[in-house]
């Protein structure tokens, strides 16, 4: 373990941020390399200024620290993506590229990518949607991440770079914002209901999504990554579950908590990116090939935000 050299690429996003952490806490700090385009507020460790489309910049960190895995992060989001389709494109498959290629060149024993379960389009089945579903996404987003998944399909097969990946659902955490996806509510809801006591939502009342406690999206991470490279059966990206909810329900359980909290609902265009995506997903493969598990469920998560936010907020 003390041997690993990681780099992370994204590292002061939603999911980046807490990744970092965890991966702090179990491998030496200083054996933990975090980057992104921008300084983070308080950095706990090692800290880079990198832009991954800058390939040679890429490659000159790996080579200067000896990286041995690399988690790469960095990527526009859903709902922001749409505001810029051809730059979202070329930010996010570039990134890839300069990641594949480096660690390709490099000898980088593994490659995390993270996908989504924007892969999916309006023609899948909405209901337990299965690992290896029709995929076509209405987001360049979707589009950029079903390519993602091929090209690391690819280099597997043809370089034997062992790439590892999940499809996220939405992501819920304390620990920071989401940064322009679809299933920012989830998170905003939290911060409105503490701070405000209401909320308006972007999504109609019943658009149930999959959602995950970001804990357990962290766990699913480093779990696939410790897993043995035999138990690792598919290369595209394993379809990931934690729980399937919509905004009422979710209003509901907020105000076993907060009994005055009130939301209204305003869709906007994130409805219809979400009504072409799953209301739950099947994560058979994961469980079986690696064992995954998710620890909370709607009733834990709310629980477990609002006693987080109100200990950041009400100070």
């Amino acid at each position: 373990m003390d041997s690993e050299t990681i780099l992370i690429i994204g590292a002061n996003g939603q999911i980046g941020s807490v990744l970092t952490e965890a991966l702090r806490a179990k491998y030496p700090k200083q054996t933990v390399l975090a980057t992104d385009i921008r300084e983070p507020e308080s950095p706990s460790g090692p800290f880079t200024l990198l832009n991954v489309l800058d390939k040679d910049a890429l490659e000159e960190l790996v080579s200067s620290h000896r990286v041995s895995q690399i988690y790469h992060l960095a990527a526009i989001l859903s709902a922001k993506g749409e505001l810029d389709p051809l730059r979202t494109w070329d930010i996010n498959m570039q990134s890839l590229f300069n990641v594949l290629e480096v660690a390709r060149t490099k000898a980088v024993k593994k490659v995390f990518f993270p996908s989504s379960i924007a892969v999916f389009g309006p023609e899948a089945n909405k209901k337990n949607t299965d690992q290896f579903e029709a995929l076509t996404p209405r987001t360049v987003y979707g589009i950029s991440k079903v390519a993602g998944e091929n090209w690391c399909q690819y280099y597997f097969d043809r370089y034997g770079l062992d790439v590892r990946s999940v499809r996220y659902p939405g992501i819920i955490g304390h620990q920071s914002m989401p940064g322009g996806g679809t299933t920012d509510y989830a998170v905003e809801i939290f911060h409105e209901a503490i701070k405000n006591q209401s909320y308006s939502c972007f999504l109609n009342r019943d658009t149930r999504l999959p959602m995950m406690f970001m804990e357990d999206a962290i766990r699913a991470t480093i779990s696939i990554m410790d897993a043995p490279a035999e138990q690792v059966k598919i290369r595209s990206s394993y379809n990931l579950a934690g729980m399937s909810f919509t905004p009422e329900e979710l209003a509901e359980e907020i105000q076993k908590h907060i009994p005055d909290f009130k939301i209204s609902y305003a869709p906007d265009h994130r409805e219809q990116i979400a009504r072409s995506w799953p209301e739950s997903i099947n994560d058979q493969s994961a469980r079986t090939d690696w064992n995954w598990q998710e620890k909370y469920d709607l009733a834990r998560l709310t629980e477990t935000m609002i006693r987080e936010l109100k200990a950041k907020i009400l100070v």
